[in-house]
């Protein structure tokens, strides 16, 4: 059982502070709106506090996106501006954005990019955040909003007993003869089930398209176990690999050229029994580390993904499922990105059940999502976008996806 309490301002922070410091702190999401100069602390859809800030002037625009805490320091000075004091900073890129308090913090944009907020709510903000909290930037206020959908993940279950763990006891046939022994399973005391989950870290999840390295892996890694020499799986195609493919080629009577081309993939996947060729791939991190990655499929891949963020949240200890809360955010793909991946259509961030829709496109294997559900913890969270690893994700770091804002007129 959840509870959740809504309070004005102050109040607000000061319980959620308290429940930081009492146990483990909440999962919290915290939204900036550039348009609004507003930040708001969410505890699932439920409002836990909100302030004005000040977001960067032009020329500094402070970038939209999806971010995390990577660090945080009571006191910190830029090293970039003139040792400028940014108290209770809390970092979001190893570039140089961060949320910190400011004794000046107007109502329009007016930093160097990072996210200024007074000083009192910034103090109090430091107190309920950790490392890892998800903050999401964007030109609108964002909501997240409750979603039940049968791809996102759930922990595993608990086992059922096995026989072998019964007890036995007397029991009396219909017939009256002598009492017999017969197998039951004894209720075990009652006490609420924890869940595993809740004891273990996070984990970060990326779903996005695969990228020529990552395909040209997979070439190589089938060619090899076909019998046709492409050398080592490193991602590259060097003469070996080329060689390899013309080989296949010519002996599945295909045009032959010697390039990763569509035909030849689909010919490949097909002589290795391995069905449609992935599209997509799904990158899992945890504790600013990575973890595994595996490949996944896209249905209408040239149908833009969109920018959608989900977290995992309020495990009830009786049954071990969670909630998921969703956010989709605005995205516009440039040009060469589009005709990179093939995108013919972009997606509307405001259409109804944008993320849902997405959800419904993508195919995780069997495999991978009972991995996943194994590992999937309390705060845990998926993103999904078209992006890819931006060169913001790196060590140290969870996935973090930079958005592109759409022109205004």
């Amino acid at each position: 059982m959840v509870l959740r309490f809504t309070f004005g301002l102050g109040a607000a922070i000061a319980l959620s502070a308290s429940v930081a410091f009492a146990g483990e702190p909440a999962p919290l999401q915290i939204v900036v709106s550039r348009d609004q100069q507003s930040l708001v602390v969410y505890d699932g859809d439920t409002v836990v506090a909100t302030s004005n800030v000040s977001t960067g002037k032009a020329g500094h625009a402070t970038p939209t996106g999806i971010f995390s805490i990577l660090e945080k320091r009571r006191f910190h000075k830029s090293n970039i501006y003139s040792n400028a004091p940014m108290p209770f900073m809390q970092r979001l890129t190893w570039s140089g954005i961060a949320l910190h308090a400011s004794n000046h913090v107007p109502s329009y944009p007016a930093s160097h990019g990072c996210v200024r907020m007074p000083d009192a709510f910034a103090k109090q903000l430091f107190k309920m955040t950790g490392r890892g909290v998800h903050v999401l930037i964007s030109d609108r206020q964002l909501t997240p909003a409750a979603i039940s959908d049968p791809f996102l993940f759930q922990p595993k279950g608990k086992e059922p007993e096995l026989l072998s763990d019964a007890t036995l006891r007397p029991g009396v046939s219909q017939v009256h003869t002598e009492s017999v022994e017969v197998a039951t399973i004894e209720p075990p005391a009652e006490k609420p089930v924890v869940a595993e989950a809740q004891k273990q870290p996070p984990i970060r999840m990326l779903i996005t398209h695969r990228g020529t390295r990552e395909i040209t892996m997979d070439i190589q890694n089938l060619l090899n176990e076909l019998g046709y020499a492409a050398g080592l799986a490193d991602g590259y195609t060097g003469v070996q690999t080329s060689d390899a493919i013309k080989a296949f080629q010519t002996a599945e009577n295909l045009p032959i050229d010697g390039k990763p081309t569509t035909a030849f993939i689909d010919a490949l996947y097909a002589k290795a029994g391995k069905g449609k060729p992935p599209n997509g791939q799904l990158l899992v991190r945890r504790d600013f580390e990575p973890l595994f990655e595996t490949p996944v499929l896209i249905e209408q891949p040239d149908v833009a993904l969109g920018t959608h963020f989900f977290q995992f949240q309020d495990i009830d200890a009786l049954t071990g499922k969670g909630a998921w809360f969703a956010m989709t955010l605005d995205n516009a793909l440039s040009g060469p990105m589009k005709k990179r991946l093939g995108i013919t259509v972009e997606e509307d961030p405001a259409a109804f059940n944008a993320a849902r829709r997405t959800l419904a496109r993508i195919t995780v294997p069997d495999e991978t999502r009972s991995r996943i559900e194994e590992l999937l913890a309390e705060g845990s969270s998926l993103t999904i976008s078209d992006m890819g690893l931006g060169q913001e994700t790196g060590d140290g770091t969870d996935f973090v996806t930079v958005t592109r804002s759409r022109s205004k007129s």
